[in-house]
């Protein structure tokens, strides 16, 4: 995790479910998203700390350090283990945190009879709740999108019962602890606890198969994330 996911609803949406008594600086869009298959290197929605309140801005899903530009595709992805002691993030942790707003993503498994062909899953929270990744990034204020900028969604390890769709999940926040995750006033320390033991549990997701369309970064539209099959519950209901 995580390739590809979905932000369809409007940002309005998102906002009321994280923060409904805070202020959001900027205006943005009360129109849908739409967006179903966000994929690396695209601008999309997140939300961001400003002195003055919440921000929301569109930022390429991606980033490097400006030393390790060009040596390879900017990660698009940061692992919680080594995410704030490593050097490669070292620049964004731990004023760099943002929120990803999302409805769900996609992962692949590998066919067991035909291990070439691969079967999109799409997972999403049971109460079909608006999902919060954490993650960090790098934003310049200004006209037109900065080269610099870019954002990562922290993953942690997926939990078991998770681990036959993949190894590793995105960083999902309850909203509580979102809020907590972007307050410029929350420590290092509060953050790093945040992160390392505050992902939402495995029980509190479902998953489905969905159709292979997903795969070209150019498919958009709600039949991506139509179930082509029964949906596969939670451990405790499986």
């Amino acid at each position: 995790m995580c390739g590809r996911y979905s932000i369809y609803e409007s940002m309005d949406h998102y906002l009321k479910e994280l923060a409904p008594k805070q202020l959001v600086i900027n205006g943005y869009d009360l129109w849908p998203i739409e967006r179903y298959n966000v994929a690396p290197t695209t601008r999309v929605e997140i939300i961001r700390p400003t002195a003055g309140g919440l921000s929301v801005a569109k930022v390429k899903w991606g980033w490097a350090p400006f030393w390790a530009k060009g040596k390879r595709p900017d990660p698009i992805n940061a692992r919680v283990e080594t995410v704030m002691t490593g050097k490669f993030f070292k620049q964004l942790w731990p004023n760099g945190r943002i929120l990803a707003p999302a409805n769900g993503w996609y992962e692949w498994v590998k066919d067991p009879i035909d291990p070439k062909k691969k079967q999109p899953y799409f997972i999403t929270l049971k109460e079909q709740m608006p999902m919060f990744f954490a993650g960090l990034a790098e934003v310049h204020q200004g006209l037109e999108p900065d080269e610099r900028d870019g954002f990562v969604i922290i993953t942690a390890a997926s939990d078991q019962g998770m681990v036959d769709i993949h190894d590793r999940k995105p960083l999902v926040l309850a909203p509580e602890h979102a809020r907590e995750w972007v307050d410029p006033e929350t420590s290092s320390e509060r953050a790093a606890e945040i992160a390392i033991e505050h992902c939402r549990p495995v029980a509190d997701f479902h998953w489905y198969k969905v159709g292979t369309e997903v795969g070209n970064v150019r498919n958009q539209g709600p039949h991506l994330i139509e179930p082509v099959e029964v949906k596969h519950e939670g451990p405790e209901e499986q």
